[in-house]
Parts: C-alpha cells; structure tokens; sequence
C-alpha cells in the first residue's frame, strides 16, 4: 500500500526520486500513464499486470475495450530507477501533467500519483473538501 506525500525538484534532466520507502516495491521497474486528473499514475509491473488482465477478462464491449487499450497502452512507459532510485519523467507525461520543477508524489493506496505542486495544492483542497462526504455514503 502506497501513503503520504513528498516533495521533490526535478533536476536538469526531468528526473525526480522516487520515496525510499517506495524503492524495493519498484525494483522490477515502474510503468507510468497519463491519469484522470492531470497527474501522472505510477504502478508497479505486478499491479499493472492485474489492471491489463482485467481489461482482457472484463465484460467491456470489445470496442470500449480497443478504446481503453489504445488510450493506456500507447501513453505508457516502463521505466526502471536508476543507481540513485530516481525516475526521467517522460516529456509526454510532464507536458501532460503540466509538470513544472516542483514535483509531489503521493501515495494512492495501489499506485502513487505525480503532480505539479500547485496542481496537487488545488486537487488536495477538493479532495479533501469531499473525501468525508464519500466516506458517509460507503
């Protein structure tokens, strides 16, 4: 399980640490994909595996399903953390997220987020306005 938030500058070549405490979950690498919200999704291979399996095995009509595997598949990377446990975040994904030098990466129970810090400001200050609202009605 992924928690917490931390805060990174990336350097001159779009790298970014990844947590310490995140590092030995992610030593067979990490797959990155534009998310919902602009921020980059960040999973391990294992839980990458399960998300492809259940678009495989799902009951999605065939053309949602193409639909969904040309939108992840083709905007996805497979990176692996250097010597220094950090990752070069693509400039696709960056651009996508609008990703400036200040980076948050939060933790997003199986996966981890990557956000411009003031994105992230903004869609913490939403969140958390409705997170207890969601809760009451689970």
């Amino acid at each position: 399980m992924f928690l917490g938030e931390y805060n990174y500058k990336l350097d001159e070549k779009g790298r970014v640490p990844v947590p310490p405490k995140f590092r030995g979950e992610l030593r067979d690498g990490i797959i990155l994909v534009p998310g919902p919200e602009k921020c980059i999704i960040a999973y391990t291979p294992e839980e990458w595996e399960k998300l492809s399996e259940n678009m495989r095995t799902g009951t999605l009509a065939k053309d949602k399903i193409r639909k969904l595997n040309r939108a992840l598949f083709s905007t996805a990377f497979h990176l692996n953390l250097d010597g220094q446990g950090r990752i070069a975040l693509p400039v696709p994904l960056r651009t996508f997220a609008g990703i400036g030098e200040e980076v948050v990466i939060t933790g997003a129970n199986t996966y981890l987020e990557i956000w411009d810090k003031t994105l992230w400001e903004e869609e913490k200050t939403n969140s958390l306005a409705q997170a207890w609202q969601i809760i009451e009605t689970l």
